[in-house]
């Protein structure tokens, strides 16, 4: 396998979950996150000559540009571009919220998401490749709290789109995936670490794992490549759409 995968928010979750299915599968991996420890706890696990940490924070445009630029020789030509970093914060109603929340949402969610995508882009149209956008279905479904999350996630669905718009004619593929309830670090995220909460959300209700939609990405990377998937929707069995709400006099 001579293929290599740029993955973002490699520390825990999706992310750490697709690191390890990929370098499991003989890809190399540049692995991303802020956390070094845990990035190097990762190279350690699976070999430095499979997987490279990139610490930086994807928010900070200088030090990503500075990552690249550093990439060893071995991990320059990237096939793969998972968009996995990202998250929520606070689920107070917008007339509530924090202002400081929503815009770390979009830092992190928009704004990193396509300065790292521009930066690649010419390395993926060079060698056909692939990029995976993962959004959520608070893209799509809205719900007390979603605010600027759902937004973000929205315009990740929607730049997924476009992207294969701009890109037709190069061989590169473009999937956005929108994914449910899965239990990660996510909640304890969104609530500034409040791990009971995140055990009362995910109680009893067998939501996915990181390592299923880590096995969704690399079954969409492992396509034929004349085959592009648009976007793929995910939710656990449990999971399924919210009725309609009414306030009354």
């Amino acid at each position: 396998m001579d293929k290599t995968a740029f993955i973002t928010g490699a520390t825990s979750g999706f992310g750490r979950a697709a690191a390890e299915r990929f370098a499991a599968a003989g890809w190399r991996v540049v692995a991303c996150g802020r956390r070094a420890e845990r990035l190097q706890a990762l190279v350690d696990a699976l070999g430095a000559e499979r997987v490279h940490a990139a610490a930086f924070d994807v928010r900070d445009a200088a030090a990503m540009a500075s990552a690249l630029d550093a990439l060893p020789a071995g991990f320059r030509g990237i096939d793969l571009l998972l968009n996995n970093a990202g998250l929520a914060q606070g689920t107070r109603p917008a007339q509530e919220a924090s202002l400081d929340d929503w815009r770390t949402m979009i830092d992190t969610n928009i704004t990193a998401l396509v300065t790292l995508t521009r930066a690649l882009l010419p390395t993926l149209v060079e060698r056909r490749g692939a990029i995976v956008n993962v959004s959520s279905t608070a893209a799509n479904y809205p719900y007390t709290g979603g605010n600027v999350y759902g937004g973000s996630k929205a315009f990740v669905s929607q730049f997924s789109l476009n992207l294969r718009a701009d890109l037709h004619g190069t061989g590169v593929r473009v999937t956005t995936l929108e994914p449910g309830m899965a239990e990660t670090e996510f909640t304890v995220v969104r609530t500034h670490g409040d791990q009971a909460a995140s055990d009362a959300l995910y109680a009893g209700a067998q939501p996915m794992t990181a390592a299923d939609i880590a096995e969704t990405i690399f079954w969409i990377a492992s396509l034929p490549p004349h085959l592009n998937v648009n976007r793929l929707e995910m939710m656990p069995v449990s999971q399924s759409f919210a009725g309609f709400q009414v306030a009354r006099a």
